[in-house]
């Protein structure tokens, strides 16, 4: 139970009764619970579009659910793909790119990049039916958490010196990657033939983006996987909206 709660409070804000502090062996421990954090911040972000969606314009309320997906996590993710964004369009070298990244400051290439996921988000999610919107603010964040899982599982920890991301990789093991997997994959089915074609677009986008952070810094960072959940969000979103109708 504490490991639960080490990954609710690592990877959101919601309250929770106890300590805010996490105990490095929870924290350890919280991988496993990735998944679980993904369908809490689904069910809250759904239940809550879903419940505005009969007094709100289309446009405004898939905006509101940007923003909850957006606050829910605390910035956490968006944060980590303006950092990536900015080390990974500068052109610099490999020790280059990671300090870039490790820099607090936003440059133009991170405002790009949040504007066009946002906007993604914001657009995809306008053109849904009200069903089918539902499922996709469901699946999206399980999405983006496992996607983070799986992500840790196949590349090494790319800084020499320690950072956050390397007290999760100290547990790094097949284990959570593939219970996340599964997770994803019934979550998925459970959503229909357009959440089936959804998690074709977040296999291919974590590929991708393996791929890229391989050859850019030969590896990830707490930087990259928290865009990895941030692109994998985008790719389930724009799956429903391009799927065909069911």
């Amino acid at each position: 139970m504490n490991a639960l709660f080490a990954a609710i409070r690592f990877l959101t804000i919601l309250p929770l009764p106890g300590k805010r502090g996490n105990a490095e062996c929870d924290l350890v421990s919280s991988l496993w619970f990735f998944p679980v954090v993904g369908i809490l911040v689904g069910t809250v972000v759904a239940v809550t579009s879903l419940g505005l969606a009969p007094f709100l314009p289309k446009g405004l309320n898939a905006l509101l659910a940007v923003g909850l997906l957006l606050a829910v996590s605390g910035g956490l993710h968006l944060d980590g793909l303006a950092d990536c964004a900015d080390g990974f369009f500068s052109s610099r070298p490999r020790a280059r790119i990671l300090e870039i990244m490790r820099d607090s400051h936003v440059g133009v290439m991170g405002v790009v990049a949040l504007f066009l996921v946002l906007g993604a988000k914001w657009v995809a999610i306008g053109e849904l039916p009200l069903a089918q919107m539902g499922k996709a603010l469901f699946l999206a964040p399980v999405a983006g958490r496992c996607s983070m899982v799986m992500m840790m599982a196949i590349l090494p920890y790319a800084r020499s010196e320690g950072g956050l991301a390397t007290l999760f990789y100290s547990a790094r093991s097949r284990g959570p990657a593939l219970w996340s997997a599964v997770v994803l994959i019934c979550v998925s089915w459970a959503s229909g033939e357009t959440g089936l074609w959804s998690i074709g677009a977040v296999l291919l986008t974590l590929l991708c983006f393996v791929v890229f952070c391989s050859r850019k810094i030969g590896g990830a960072t707490g930087d990259t996987l928290g865009a990895c959940s941030e692109l994998a969000e985008t790719a389930v979103l724009i799956g429903f909206s391009l799927s065909p109708p069911v």
